[in-house]
């Protein structure tokens, strides 16, 4: 499968570069996830914005990535999705579950955020 990883700072990029996320391209997916997870990587941004196809191996390898980030007190950020994968989340009520946002920007934000969010608990942990 082709992709882009952009490591930054708090959080990595992992952009899919096919047009399917289907069971020839979710297992291959699942493992990057797991790479970037073992590698010490908590908060990711899945940039869907060339993919216009998901099927249930897809979204299975989304929610392996969502359990890995929140196993690390993490988050996962959905991003740039076309309608039709839009669509078929909401029908999954996948929307419930995970973190949907429009631009890689707002991702970007919605992670500082929760980087923020988990300083401020821990801090009123300690006292």
């Amino acid at each position: 499968m082709k992709y882009s990883v952009d490591k930054r700072d708090k959080y990595t990029i992992l952009k899919p570069e096919v047009e399917k996320l289907d069971t020839t391209v979710a297992p291959d997916l699942k493992t990057e996830f797991i790479n970037l997870n073992n590698e010490g990587t908590k908060h990711m941004i899945l940039d869907l914005s060339t993919v216009k196809y998901v099927d249930s191996s897809g979204l299975s390898a989304i929610l392996v990535a969502n359990r890995l980030c929140g196993n690390n007190n993490g988050a996962l950020v959905i991003t740039c999705l076309n309608d039709h994968v839009k669509k078929l989340i909401q029908i999954s009520q996948l929307d419930e579950v995970l973190n949907i946002l429009p631009t890689v920007e707002e991702a970007s934000e919605a992670i500082y955020m929760h980087e923020l969010e988990s300083d401020i608990k821990s801090e009123d942990s300690k006292e």
